[in-house]
């Protein structure tokens, strides 16, 4: 009975007293026990075995999801288009330069015409959107697709299945790199572009027939004399300034090389080496330190105008100090 009694205090006697280092030095490593963080080589065998094929199976899941997604996908062309898309079917208007990053909600053009600094900023950020445009071949440095471009008129377009148009843009004469787009001379171009809708093809106004009321009236001449042409067959542009004192302040206006967009450029289907056609807008002789408010607008028959949403229209402020 004796012996009972003192196995049994031996199997409930309490742990040993020890000190806060030498419990630590034990949880670390049990030599007695093999174990290490508390446990031993094969109970850490196990849990590393469970989970490496535990996330082995997320793994191998993710990726078979991925793969299926991707089945689904184009590459090439999106699976929403038009009015199916989120983007809708009315392409946007846009133009360059724009104003630093730093103040996204500016759409102000200022600039000193006899401040060399003042002319070359502007400059420099349009050569910097125009840089795309320039490259011609598929070499170092150059643009993927750009041997894909070759130069289309109304009459001719492209031949083959890979060829896009070109948009010749050291042809813009004065709105040029070599002219530093006329800044210079107080005659400052602003570039307009449509932004790019996959498969989107324009209806244009190409006759005189049904022309909008509130398209301006030199336009509406300008179509009467293209009319039955091929020339007609263009996404047509617009710039007037939005008020009165506006309106007399902007002055002359040139659209180059041509007063829109060619039809010949769309539809848009994402081949190598395409370019969105652009107009440069040239105010021949704003009134200086005055700040004018433009909007320019996108004429086609399938091109919604909304001034408030800024449909088929662009805004922006121009101002042309000359002291």
């Amino acid at each position: 009975m004796a012996d009972k009694t003192k196995v049994a205090e031996q199997y409930y006697a309490p742990p040993p007293d020890l000190g806060k280092w030498e419990s630590l030095r034990i949880f670390l490593w049990n030599s007695e026990t093999g174990q290490f963080l508390g446990r031993t080589g094969s109970s850490w065998a196990k849990i590393l075995l469970f989970y490496l094929i535990f996330y082995a199976i997320l793994v191998g899941f993710f990726v078979a999801m991925l793969a299926i997604f991707y089945q689904t996908l184009d590459s090439k062309m999106p699976k929403w288009q038009l009015e199916g898309s989120l983007i809708g079917n009315n392409p946007g208007l846009g133009f360059r330069p724009m104003p630093d990053s730093a103040n996204v909600e500016s759409t102000l053009i200022y600039y000193r015409a006899n401040d060399k600094g003042s002319v070359l900023k502007w400059a420099k950020i349009i050569d910097e959107f125009l840089d795309e445009y320039r490259k011609k071949g598929s070499g170092s440095g150059e643009a993927s697709g750009a041997e894909n471009r070759v130069p289309c008129s109304p009459t001719s377009s492209v031949t083959s299945e890979k060829q896009v148009c070109d948009v010749p843009v050291d042809d813009f004469y004065p709105c040029t790199s070599a002219k530093q787009y006329n800044y210079e001379e107080a005659g400052p171009c602003v570039f307009l572009k449509l932004n790019k809708i996959f498969n989107w093809v324009p209806q244009p106004y190409n006759n005189t027939e049904e022309l909008p009321s509130n398209m301006p009236d030199d336009l509406k001449q300008h179509i009467k004399t293209v009319s039955g042409k091929p020339e007609a067959n263009t996404v047509w542009v617009s710039c007037e300034g939005e008020n009165p004192a506006d309106v007399e302040n902007i002055g002359a206006v040139q659209y180059i090389p041509r007063r829109g967009f060619p039809a010949y450029y769309y539809p848009f289907n994402n081949k190598e080496g395409y370019l969105s056609p652009l107009v440069a807008v040239y105010f021949e002789k704003p009134r200086t330190g005055v700040l004018i408010n433009i909007e320019c607008k996108a004429w086609a028959k399938n091109i919604q105008y909304d001034r408030y949403e800024r449909r088929g229209s662009v805004h922006f402020e121009l101002m042309v100090d000359h002291y």
